[in-house]
């Protein structure tokens, strides 16, 4: 049976793509979106909202607008938050007022307008730093970086100076926020499993790793990175990398994400579960670069490697995915290289806006960057 599906926040690039699949698989999609600026320069309905989506421009903090959106819906998607660990280090209050104070509005709407489900998009930066393993074997969860190490290298090390190796993260590791971002995140995750069990809801929440694909925000300097890279490249600039380019992450496509949202919608069993979302395939960041710029047609443009970190930042982190794939039934299905060339096919089309390097001097301003 179909649903009215509530995407807040759906405006945006994860949003768009859940919508569509939604209304492919029959179901009707509302969405309330802000329409921020940094995010949709001419705030208006983006032309890749599908048309059959009723869009409700309205801030997640307004209680009336909130209310509005809530009527006849069955499920909510809460995706509505500010998107940056550089960014929000010094837009403490507004980071806070969005993501924190955004969704206790809509929970409050929820307590007297309860639905029958709310998933909400978590973050692998709650987790600060992923598992590691010592070379002797030993799994250390809570691992804490203070910089570069004394010999110029930047992966964390042991008690006896021994750099220690990443493995996969599961969802049992404790938190270790390290930015106003992260904060953000585990609120509103701690709030979505909290009262949709108080108040007869189901609730469940997906820790997602480095979403990509077409429809980022090109001139967002705070989005995802390779929409960042995909700006630098695309105005013939070097992609700009922090560190020395070697810390892992996971990159997943946004329609896996997408597949992985409708899963959670739908399965029993996901209820009061947090799930690692990612494409179980590790890569370091400056391979990512020079793979993407091959992608955009400039293999020339070797990745700038900074030698300095950004404050909030982690070292590496990647999903272990069991859970997802045992509960959910979640499994990325998308080629990494293809989605590369989707990718590069989109951006050639776009007029992408380069504010990397303003990005990086404000966070430089602020001592952000070391």
């Amino acid at each position: 049976m179909a649903d009215t599906v509530l995407i807040t926040g759906g405006a945006g690039f994860i949003g768009r793509h859940l919508a569509q699949a939604l209304l492919d698989r029959g179901d009707q999609v509302r969405v309330l979106d802000s329409l921020i600026e940094q995010v949709h320069p001419t705030r208006e309905r983006p032309a890749e909202l599908a048309s059959d989506v009723e869009l409700i421009t309205g801030d997640v903090r307004d209680e009336a607008a909130v209310l509005r959106a809530l009527k006849g819906v069955d499920k909510v998607v809460h995706l509505a938050a500010e998107v940056g660990v550089g960014q929000s280090m010094y837009a403490v209050a507004r980071y806070t007022s969005v993501n924190d104070y955004g969704a206790a509005v809509l929970f409050q709407q929820l307590i007297d307008n309860p639905v029958e489900r709310v998933v909400v998009a978590s973050s692998m930066s709650i987790y600060g730093e992923g598992l590691y393993r010592t070379r002797d074997g030993e799994l250390r969860e809570d691992v804490v970086r203070g910089g570069r190490n004394p010999d110029g290298s930047w992966d964390p090390l042991d008690e006896r100076g021994r750099p220690m190796l990443p493995v996969p993260t599961p969802e049992t590791k404790g938190n270790g926020l390290k930015s106003v971002y992260a904060i953000g995140k585990f609120v509103q995750e701690r709030l979505t499993l909290t009262l949709t069990k108080q108040y007869g809801m189901a609730g469940s929440a997906l820790r997602l790793w480095n979403a990509y694909g077409p429809g980022q925000a090109l001139s967002n300097p705070y989005t995802g990175v390779l929409a960042i890279f995909a700006s630098r490249i695309a105005n013939g600039q070097a992609p700009m990398v922090f560190e020395d380019g070697q810390q892992r992450r996971d990159f997943v496509h946004v329609r896996d994400v997408a597949r992985a949202f409708l899963l959670a919608l739908d399965a029993a069993a996901a209820d009061g579960e947090v799930f690692n979302i990612g494409s179980g395939e590790e890569r370091t960041v400056e391979e990512v670069a020079r793979l993407q710029a091959a992608a955009m047609g400039r293999p020339d443009l070797t990745p700038e490697i900074a030698g300095k970190a950004r404050a909030g930042d982690i070292r590496h982190c990647i999903p272990d995915l069991a859970k997802a794939q045992g509960v959910l039934g979640y499994r990325a299905r998308e080629d990494f290289a293809d989605g590369l060339a989707e990718l590069a096919e989109w951006v050639a089309r776009q007029e992408a806006e380069d504010r990397g390097v303003e990005a990086r001097k404000e966070l430089e301003m602020r001592g952000l960057v070391a």
